[in-house]
């Protein structure tokens, strides 16, 4: 092993020391000021054990423009999703505190960061090891910059921790590694900045919600990353670049568009809803794992005994099929049965609870879920 490189390693492990400790017990970054300063020491030590490198990348402007152009094309699709779902007012809105205490000190702690990031990528360059290395040790800096872990208490809480926080940052960090890696920070600066202080400098948002937002937060970035890899793989093949730019106007649209279907399929918002199912009570019609297609617009009326439904009970959305309907002058009760269980549920299902009626399957396709739920319970 090189000597540069076991410096580097332990400069990584003390920061990474650091900054678990910040995360378990300390709790002193998650004040963007106290992140500047923080990274303005880290940005010294380094210089005086590593000194900096210049940033002589090419293709910064061309993928900063398509950057610009994913941007515009992504916030006209989200802003006309907004038409169907409404809108919200930002509370920052170009006020001075919105100014004082969330761009300016956000500016510096992207361009202090993501400089840090291109410094110490370049030094492990040759290293996929230390690569590694070093995304984690920006990942846990973004950890410690979001929350303060002891604070998660509840399988809830923290089920809501992985998926609106941790796993965006995963996703934001793989990718400012690959950019920085091929065309150096300043891209990152720039789309960092805009996917996370946009709502300041517009008066109203799509209303969202958190969960479809954190989707849009950990997908969004693979728009990105795909379009840049498409950039440089075309550089490699020696395509022109007039016929880049031309499909740039038709390979964002398309993944933006996915993007935002998948992040509304599974959140329940229009017709079809995916649900992973978790238990092996309908087994072997449907398996653990599975993702059934729910229908929301059916109405209960037109329920059939034999038809697998979904319906919420206890705060648990449960697949089972329809053994028996009884109708008491305009009420209707509902009794079902797990294809893999001896007797019939022991309770009544009530119009108000049913979700839809399950159309068809998608064989495991719900397996990480299924993992993610048991990993937390």
């Amino acid at each position: 092993m090189k000597k540069s490189y076991l410096k580097l390693i332990i400069f990584d492990v003390i920061i990474a020391i650091f900054l678990i400790l910040n995360s378990f017990i300390l709790n002193i970054l998650r004040n963007y000021y106290y992140m500047d300063i923080f990274l303005i020491l880290l940005l010294i030590a380094f210089k005086y054990v590593f000194g900096f490198e210049k940033d002589n990348h090419r293709f910064v402007k061309d993928i900063v423009v398509n950057i610009l152009i994913i941007y515009l094309i992504s916030f006209i699709l989200y802003y006309i999703l907004g038409i169907f779902i409404g809108f919200v007012r930002t509370e920052n809105y170009l006020t001075f505190n919105g100014i004082k205490n969330l761009i300016f000190p956000y500016i510096a702690m992207i361009i202090l960061k993501e400089f840090l990031r291109y410094q110490m990528v370049n030094k492990a360059s040759e290293s996929k090891m230390l690569t590694i290395v070093t995304c984690v040790l920006f990942i846990l800096l973004d950890i410690a910059n979001n929350t303060r872990l002891m604070s998660l208490t509840g399988i809830y809480n923290t089920f809501l921790y992985l998926a609106l926080t941790l796993l965006p940052i995963i996703s934001n960090n793989i990718v400012c590694m690959y950019i920085v890696k091929k065309v150096g920070y300043k891209p990152n600066i720039f789309w960092l900045f805009v996917a996370n202080m946009y709502y300041v400098f517009l008066p109203i948002v799509p209303n969202v919600g958190l969960y479809i937002e954190s989707l849009i937060r950990f997908l969004f970035p693979m728009i990105i990353v795909y379009n840049a890899y498409s950039f440089f793989l075309k550089r490699t093949k020696n395509i022109p670049i007039s016929y880049e730019k031309k499909h740039i106007y038709i390979d964002v649209p398309i993944l933006a568009v996915l993007v935002f279907a998948l992040a509304y399929f599974v959140s329940g918002y229009f017709r079809y809803y995916a649900i992973a199912v978790a238990t092996g009570s309908m087994t072997p019609k449907i398996n653990i794992g599975d993702v059934v297609i729910v229908d929301q617009h059916i109405k209960y009326q037109n329920l059939e005994v034999g038809q697998v439904i979904a319906y919420k009970y206890d705060n648990v959305i449960v697949v089972h099929r329809l053994v028996d309907i009884v109708v008491v002058g305009d009420d209707y009760y509902f009794y079902t049965k797990g294809d893999a269980n001896n007797a019939k549920d022991n309770y009544i299902i009530y119009p108000n609870t049913i979700v839809g009626k399950v159309n068809f399957k998608l064989p495991y396709l719900g397996l990480p879920t299924v993992w993610l739920n048991e990993l937390f319970n």
